[in-house]
């Protein structure tokens, strides 16, 4: 069985962290190997399967990305997480459905394109800070947190990304500063390991690449299950999903669940490794 490992330009031979699952797919007779998934020269149905990994840079070529898309699926080429899967997951207008069947998230409001962005008729009343983001996006792309005096402001800056892009505007919640965002990795849909991400001094986003620090965490049963009932709302099979909130009064409120390409803190569990392998061989053999 031969598979690609999708990667982006920036990474050709694949993250580092990710980089151990060539030799131990090897060691079950699976050749992997890293495939940048814009390629053009790449024969994709040389492949029995693709698994998403480390697409880092889809959200700046969405236009190229959903056509990519397109192409894999008229190929019939199978890939984990399924290409309806990530059709699905990689814009986050998902969370308005996933609000409707039950699931609490942070306090959002979605907004369609428009060439006449009003956040001041739209802002609830009470909210001291907002956030401001693409519905597209990862890794903070974008991404404003501002006072709700700042608003004006904020609206002149997003006007023409308004016109372009769809938008979530969010309630500011301070524990992301406090008590940092929490993460729990799923592969197969069963649980792995959890991580607990805080901002570094002065800043609210939580990527390592901002100076945010992480550390492993043993969540209590009630937030398994609360995260676990999250997965459960995906009917389709998953190799790996990563539910991200915040934890306020042991209530796990929803900020994304990742199921594109998101990191899998495998440095930070001894079993990541061992488990993501395992999920791999379940579902592809």
């Amino acid at each position: 069985m031969k598979v690609a490992l999708l990667t982006c330009e920036k990474f050709p031979e694949l993250y580092h962290t990710d980089q151990f699952l060539i030799p131990e797919l090897a060691k079950h007779g699976i050749i992997a190997a890293p495939a940048i998934w814009d390629d053009t020269t790449m024969d994709w149905s040389k492949f029995d399967y693709l698994i998403f990994r480390n697409t880092w840079d889809y959200y700046e070529k969405a236009v190229q990305f959903n056509n990519w898309l397109d192409a894999i699926q008229a190929l019939g080429v199978k890939t984990l997480n399924a290409i309806e899967t990530i059709q699905r997951n990689k814009h986050k207008f998902y969370l308005r459905d996933l609000e409707k069947q039950g699931v609490k998230i942070l306090p959002t409001i979605f907004i369609d394109k428009t060439p006449d962005l009003d956040l001041v008729s739209m802002i609830p009343a009470g909210w001291i800070k907002a956030v401001l983001k693409p519905a597209y996006s990862a890794g903070s792309y974008l991404t404003e947190v501002f006072d709700v005096s700042q608003i004006q402001q904020i609206n002149r800056q997003y006007q023409s990304i308004a016109s372009q892009k769809e938008l979530l505007l969010q309630k500011f919640m301070p524990e992301i500063i406090s008590e940092g965002e929490t993460s729990f990795i799923f592969f197969n849909k069963k649980f792995s390991h959890c991580v607990n991400k805080k901002p570094a001094q002065g800043d609210f986003r939580v990527q390592i690449q901002y100076g945010g620090s992480y550390v492993s965490v043993n969540p209590d049963s009630e937030l398994l299950h609360q995260a676990q009932a999250i997965v459960n709302t995906f009917g389709e099979k998953l190799l790996y999903a990563r539910v991200d909130g915040i934890i306020i009064d042991n209530k796990l409120h929803l900020m994304e669940i990742e199921c594109i390409e998101p990191d899998l803190y495998f440095n930070l569990s001894a079993d990541a490794q061992k488990n993501f392998v395992n999920a791999i061989l379940e579902l592809i053999q």
